[in-house]
């Protein structure tokens, strides 16, 4: 089954949940505000993405943070760090299909990759 990692109240996650739901393709959603995001999973992600691909530098959490702590996020052991401190620095929604992760919402992607 397809699962879905993001935070309800974030409008791109609520667009991919919502085109999910519009083309009928059963997911499980992942809210990291409610269920946290365990360190294996992290790492998982980390393993087949550098950390630059999963920190969402564009968000209210990244710019919130100090530019020392920023300056901190180096390399895939302090962005692990810093993702499980502030989970919702993490680029969402993450769409994991087991081999293959879609981020963010792209319409044209997700059909795509979900449709085919």
């Amino acid at each position: 089954m397809i699962k879905v990692y993001g935070i309800k109240n974030c409008n791109t996650v609520k667009n991919a949940l919502n085109w999910l739901t519009d083309n009928q393709i059963q997911f499980h959603f992942h809210d990291y505000k409610k269920d946290g995001i365990d360190l294996e999973q992290l790492q998982k992600f980390l393993e087949k993405f550098e950390h630059e691909k999963l920190i969402n530098r564009r968000g209210t959490t990244w710019r919130q943070l100090s530019a020392a702590e920023q300056n901190s996020v180096v390399d895939n052991n302090s962005a692990l760090e810093l993702m499980i401190a502030k989970p919702s620095v993490i680029k969402r929604p993450i769409v994991d299909l087991g081999n293959e992760q879609l981020f963010g919402f792209d319409a044209e992607e997700y059909q795509k990759s979900l449709k085919n």
